[in-house]
C-alpha cells in the first residue's frame, strides 16, 4: 500500500487501442487499477436489467443478493441466472447498453490515471456483450467478463467460453499487471462484492467500494461515498 501511495502524476499518457488488452503489450505503466464492473464501475447490476426485460426479475435479483453475499457458487449462480434470460433477442444489449449509469468519478479516475502513465481496466462477472462498448466509450485499458450465448439471433440461456470467477478475475489481475510490467506491490482492485475477494487478495491496495460484508471485512479501505474519483489522492494524483 506504501507503494501506490508514493505514486506522484508524473507519467504519460499513451495511445489506447481496443479490445480485451488494448494495445499496451510490454510497456511499462507506473501502476495497475482494476475494478469490477456491476455497482462499482456502474450503478446497474446488468444481468438484472437482462432480466426485467426477460420477466425474471424476483428470481435474478434474489440469486444475485445470495451469490454477492458469498452463500452460493458463483459459477452456479450465474448459470442459474443466465438461463432465465433464455428467448432474448440479441438486440436486448443495444436496448439495456444505453441505459447504463456510469458511477460518479469513473471519467475523473480513469483521465487522472492516464496521465499518471497508469493503467485501468475492468473484469466482470457480468457480460462481454455491454462491457465492450462501455469500456471503449470510456477509454479503459483492458476488459473482460463472461460471454452469453447465442444462436439464430437470440440468446440461449447458456454461456460461451471461460467462466469469470473469483479466481479467473484474480489471474486477469495477474495478467494485466505482467503485461504491463508493473509489480502487484503496484496494483490496485476495486470490489463490492465476494466475487472480487480474491483479486483483492492479490493486489497492493484493496478497496471495498459501498461493499458487501465479506469485502468489508477483509478489504484494506472501504470507502461508502458512491464516488470512484476518491481513489485519485491515494494514487498521489490530485483530483481536479
Amino acid at each position: 500500500m506504501a507503494a501506490l501511495l508514493s505514486i506522484t502524476a508524473q507519467g504519460k499518457s499513451q495511445p489506447r487501442g481496443s479490445g480485451d488488452n488494448q494495445g499496451y503489450s510490454r510497456v511499462m505503466a507506473q501502476f495497475l487499477a482494476v475494478l469490477d464492473v456491476d455497482s462499482t464501475l456502474i450503478e446497474d447490476e446488468v444481468i438484472e436489467l437482462l432480466a426485467a426485460k426477460a420477466g425474471s426479475l424476483a428470481e435474478v435479483e434474489e440469486i444475485t443478493l445470495r451469490a454477492m453475499n458469498g452463500e452460493l457458487d458463483f459459477e452456479l449462480s450465474l448459470r442459474a441466472r443466465a438461463a432465465t434470460l433464455a428467448g432474448l433477442p440479441v438486440s436486448v444489449f443495444a436496448e439495456v447498453g444505453k441505459t447504463l449509469a456510469v458511477t460518479t468519478g469513473v471519467v475523473e479516475l480513469i483521465a487522472g490515471i492516464h496521465a499518471a502513465g497508469g493503467r485501468i481496466g475492468a473484469v466482470s462477472g457480468g457480460f462481454h456483450e455491454l462491457l465492450d462498448p462501455l469500456a471503449a466509450e470510456l477509454g479503459l485499458d483492458y476488459a473482460r467478463a463472461n460471454r452469453l450465448e447465442v444462436e439464430d439471433g437470440r440468446l440461449t440461456g447458456g454461456l460461451s467460453g471461460p467462466i469469470i470467477d473469483a479466481q479467473a478475475k484474480a489471474a486477469t489481475l495477474r495478467e494485466w499487471a505482467s503485461d504491463c510490467c508493473v509489480p502487484l506491490s503496484q496494483t490496485v482492485a476495486v470490489g463490492d462484492g465476494a466475487n472480487d475477494l480474491e483479486m483483492m487478495a492479490i493486489t497492493g491496495l484493496s478497496v471495498a467500494f459501498d461493499a458487501k460484508a465479506p469485502v468489508r471485512d477483509r478489504a484494506d479501505l472501504i470507502m461508502d461515498v458512491r464516488d470512484l474519483g476518491q481513489l485519485l489522492p491515494l494514487l498521489g494524483i490530485r483530483r481536479s
